[in-house]
Parts: structure tokens; C-alpha cells; sequence
């Protein structure tokens, strides 16, 4: 369903563009009429990106001193996630089809990885690659319907660890979760117990809840509002289990606010600075805390 919502976007931004050249090209040069048109349709996604910052910003958490930035270092920010976004979204998620790789001789713990809100499992594009590279077992699995409630998703989950256990002959898996993908883990857990998982590592999961959530739409969007009581309820039943996570996130996520809602107490928590909350599936700095804490499962 994701893939068919993004292929719609993506189809309605190519006849937005193809209508620009063709008022343009009546004054101009067809190839002049064309870039234009392209600039236009682009300027278009950076002025979402731009205004999801500028939410963040608003509801947000300040970020620690060792972790502000300078002009460039904003810059830097907002042109990662920008590029980020549009490659995900335009890109690796309208290609992915979902497989699983089992890696011969393999190294560490396999691992689902788990999207968050409005989209698949090419989210993963990046990481899978850097999983393979490292001869790690993993799988995606794509939620669906994609407005429906979180504790809905448990049972896919739960089909996909199995599967993975028993494809790679593993014990235990280990799971990352981005954003909602990382409150999904959650949910499954409640459910399902955690005697099949070694570890759950989520990326810039908005533990309690994000100001953003209130412009989403959907059963899951309303559960990820600030102060809902479904996350209230989640945080009541899995802090025994908090030994099990490692939260990974950014004090300047554009999507998640306050930032610090990514906190969550009594697990391992690693923050970091100037990355976006989609470019925290392709960052190098990300991916490669992420391999290092599978690796480190006894």
C-alpha cells in the first residue's frame, strides 16, 4: 500500500512537472522550460522538508552545548535530510520488494529491520547493504494496513521472527526499529514475550510521543501523540525489559519533539547531532554504531 501511496505522489509530481514545462516552454526554450520545471516540483519537497524542521524546532528539545551547530553545520543538516528523503521516498522505497538474506558463514545475531510510519522496507535499502557486506542474516517485513494500530502490526512481526529463526537456524534475533518501527518492537514484546529476541535497537523512536503525530493521520499516528495514554501503558509494562534496548537518535530529528523522547529510561541510550530522522537510515556514523552494537550480542 505504501509503494502504491508513493507511486501515486511520485506520478502527480511528474504531471506537475510535465504542466510547468509546457506553460514555460511557450516563453523559453524547451530545455530551459524543462529544468525549470524540475527546479520547481524539487523546491516544492525542500519547502515540506524545511517546514518539518521548522516544527521540530518549535516543539523541540535544546540540544546539549557539545552538539550545537554552527550555520554550516545546519546547512549540512537540513541538505542530508532533504537528500535523504527524496531518495527514500522517490527512490528505495517505491523499489523494494521484500526478501530475506541469509548469509553464509554468518557473523552476529540476524536481524529484522522495521520501518516506521508511512513506509516500507526500503527504508532499509542502506543498512541491508551494510548487513550483507557483513555477512549479518537479516529480513524486512512491510506493515501493513498503514494507518492501523500499532499493536495491530505484533502479528506480522511476530511472523517475520519466527520465519527468521527458523531460516537462519537462530536462537535469538535481534530487531531495529526506526521511528514507529522501534514502538512496534515494543508492542510485539508485550505480546509476545522476549524469548526470542537477543536485542531491540530503535532509531529516533518517539518513546513518549512527538508533537508531529497530531498532523498524522491513522490509529498509529494518534498513538504516537504526546501524553497518549497507550504510550503511558507501554512504559508501565516493558521497564523490566529496558536491559534489551539500545535507543540511537538525534538531537536534531526534524520529525520527533522533543527531541529527548527518544530517551528511554533504563535502556542504553546514544545520542547524536546533526542528523535528520530519515537520514538516520543512511547516515555512516548510524549504520555503523548500529552493526557494532548487533556484533556486541553475546
Amino acid at each position: 500500500m505504501v509503494a502504491r501511496v508513493l507511486a501515486v505522489i511520485m506520478v502527480v509530481q511528474l504531471v506537475a512537472a510535465g504542466l510547468f514545462w509546457y506553460l514555460f516552454s511557450r516563453w523559453m526554450p524547451l530545455d530551459v522550460a524543462l529544468v525549470l520545471a524540475i527546479v520547481i516540483v524539487l523546491l516544492v519537497r525542500m519547502i515540506i522538508t524545511a517546514n518539518n524542521f521548522r516544527l521540530a524546532a518549535r516543539m523541540g528539545s535544546a540540544p546539549p552545548d557539545e552538539h550545537k551547530l554552527d550555520l554550516f553545520g545546519r546547512l549540512r543538516l537540513f541538505l542530508d535530510e532533504y537528500s535523504s528523503t527524496m531518495l527514500t521516498t522517490s527512490w528505495n522505497m517505491l523499489r523494494h520488494r521484500e526478501r530475506m538474506h541469509i548469509a553464509s558463514n554468518p557473523r552476529g545475531t540476524p536481524v529484522l529491520l522495521i520501518h516506521g510510519y508511512g513506509a516500507n522496507g526500503g527504508f532499509w535499502a542502506h543498512l541491508s547493504g551494510m548487513l550483507e557486506h557483513e555477512r549479518i542474516s537479516h529480513t524486512t517485513v512491510n506493515l501493513e494496513p498503514m494507518t492501523a494500530s500499532i499493536d495491530d502490526y505484533a502479528a506480522q512481526v511476530e511472523r517475520a521472527v519466527q520465519a527468521l529463526r527458523k531460516a537462519s537456524g537462530a536462537h535469538k534475533v535481534a530487531i531495529v526499529g526506526h521511528s514507529m518501527g522501534g514502538l512496534v518492537a515494543r508492542a510485539w514484546l508485550r505480546r509476545h514475550g522476549a524469548s526470542d529476541v537477543a536485542r531491540v535497537i530503535t532509531l529516533g523512536t518517539p518513546h513518549h510521543g512527538t508533537g508531529l503525530a497530531s498532523m498524522g493521520v491513522g490509529n498509529n499516528a494518534r498513538q504516537m501523540q504526546l501524553s497518549c495514554e497507550w504510550l503511558q501503558q507501554l512504559e508501565a509494562f516493558d521497564r523490566e525489559q529496558r536491559g534489551l534496548f539500545t535507543s540511537i537518535y538525534s538531537y536534531h530529528d526534524n520529525i520527533i519533539a522533543p527531541q529527548t523522547s527518544c530517551h528511554l529510561p533504563g535502556a542504553k541510550n546514544i545520542p547524536f547531532g546533526g542528523i535528520g530522522h530519515v537520514a538516520l537510515g543512511r547516515h555512516p556514523a548510524i549504520l555503523q554504531r548500529v552493526v557494532a552494537e548487533i556484533l556486541s550480542i553475546p
